[in-house]
C-alpha cells in the first residue's frame, strides 16, 4: 500500500513519514529529495533557474515514478504537491492520502527553527512575512488538502495517532 502524507511545509511529513515507515516496515520517500536525485539538482535550483511552474511538471513526474517505483511505502510530499494539476485525485487513486492539519502558529515555530534557504518559497522572507504567506498559501491549499482520506488535527500530531487512523480507514 502507498501512504501519501500531505500538508503544509513544516507540518511534520516527513518526520512523521520515517517513523510511520520504519514501524510499517515500508520504503520511505521524500517526494522531493527524490525529485532532487531525477533532476541531479537542488528544488532551490530548479526553482531558480526554470521556475516554479516547471517545478511542478518534475514534482508530478516524480509522483507519477514513485507510484510506479514502490508498492509498499510512506511518500512525504512537498507542500504544494497535491495543490497542481490533478496531483490529488491521482493521490488519493493510487494510495491514501494523510493530511497533517498543523496550527499555522506551530509550522511558522518550526520553520523558523529550521533552515529556511533550502525553502525557496520562504527564503529571505522575515517572521512577519513568513506568517504571513503561510496563512494565505494554507487559504488556498486546504480545498485540496481536504480531499484526503485521513485528517489529522493538532500541533503534536504522533506517528501512533496517524497509525491508528490508517488502521481504521
Amino acid at each position: 500500500m502507498l501512504i501519501f502524507l500531505i500538508g503544509m511545509m513544516g507540518s511534520g511529513k516527513t518526520t512523521l513519514g520515517r517513523q510511520l515507515a520504519k514501524r510499517l516496515g515500508y520504503a520511505f520517500v521524500d517526494l522531493d529529495e527524490y525529485l532532487e536525485k531525477r533532476v541531479e539538482r537542488s528544488i532551490a535550483e530548479v526553482f531558480e533557474q526554470e521556475g516554479q511552474e516547471r517545478f511542478r511538471e518534475l514534482e508530478r513526474e516524480a509522483l507519477e515514478a514513485v507510484v510506479l517505483d514502490y508498492n509498499d511505502a510512506v511518500i512525504s510530499t512537498g507542500g504544494g504537491a497535491p495543490c497542481f494539476f490533478d496531483n490529488i485525485e491521482y493521490i488519493n487513486r493510487h494510495g491514501k492520502s494523510c493530511f497533517l492539519d498543523v496550527p499555522v502558529e506551530e509550522i511558522s515555530r518550526r520553520l523558523r527553527a529550521s533552515d529556511l534557504q533550502v525553502r525557496p518559497l520562504l527564503a529571505g522572507k522575515s517572521e512577519e512575512e513568513i506568517n504571513s504567506f503561510l496563512v494565505k498559501t494554507l487559504s488556498l491549499r486546504k480545498q485540496f488538502y481536504q480531499q484526503a482520506s485521513i485528517q489529522l488535527q493538532g500541533p503534536a500530531i504522533s506517528v501512533e495517532q496517524l497509525q491508528h487512523l490508517l488502521n481504521n480507514n
